[in-house]
């Protein structure tokens, strides 16, 4: 379908240059090389460095307890709440994150009953450029997205706090997915032209948050607010 976008729009700009023309020239161009670099990815079979990153609707390693044991399981980056219908998907595109102020709104069903851990070491997130830059977005010739890698300075790994669910229905698979919850960012993400960030919650509360009370919320809101502060470095992706 590209080769013949890129070959209508070729044969268009060789009668007469267009707006329009060159264009769908280059849009093609892109889609084409964007197509073939994930063709030669899946003959791929030494591991790069990109393969552990996650994107919403990837499966990802998710802590959990089970039977009183802390387990891991392959979860989807994007959380189906139990009982919602299954294009509760695309209605909500983006409920991979659960933000802290909705956990007693949207996220009731989960907040208190099913609580996750993903552990990572670095963080990745679409900035406008000219956020980034710190001017204003007519300096660009369009609003610019970017990817900007954040990683604790440390170079500690983070917990990050998650809520999960098991969604079900009749004649569909099981679907095991989860969102990561986060909050207002620390001074230097906001810095880099973001504004939320993950919650890495510390080591010594793990077992209390995946063992949460739903009758005890406030403890699990304190688990929160007792966060790893970590300084987040940040640069552009590779």
């Amino acid at each position: 379908k590209q080769r013949k976008r890129l070959a209508d729009a070729e044969r268009s700009l060789e009668t007469k240059v267009t707006k329009a023309a060159t264009e769908s020239q280059r849009i093609a161009t892109d889609k084409i090389a964007w197509t073939r670099s994930k063709l030669d990815d899946i003959q791929r079979t030494e591991p790069k460095a990109r393969d552990s990153r996650i994107f919403p609707g990837h499966y990802a390693p998710v802590m959990v307890i089970e039977d009183g044991q802390r387990v891991v399981k392959p979860m989807r980056y994007q959380c189906r709440i139990a009982g919602k219908p299954a294009f509760f998907d695309a209605k909500y595109p983006g409920t991979y994150n659960a933000r802290r102020d909705s956990l007693k709104g949207f996220w009731k069903p989960l907040f208190g009953y099913t609580h996750g851990v993903m552990l990572v070491d670095v963080f990745y997130e679409n900035v406008s450029k000219a956020k980034m830059e710190g001017t204003l977005s007519e300096s660009h010739e369009r609003d610019e997205n970017v990817v900007l890698e954040f990683r604790p300075s440390n170079g500690e790994l983070m917990h990050v706090a998650c809520l999960w669910s098991r969604w079900s229905a009749p004649g569909e698979r099981d679907l095991l997915s989860f969102a990561a919850i986060t909050d207002e960012p620390p001074p230097e993400v906001a810095a880099a032209g973001h504004d939320r960030c993950i919650i890495p919650i510390k080591p010594e509360n793990i077992d209390a948050w995946l063992n949460p009370d739903a009758s005890d919320l406030a403890a699990m809101y304190a688990i929160l607010d007792d966060r790893d502060r970590p300084f987040y470095e940040h640069r552009l992706a590779a």
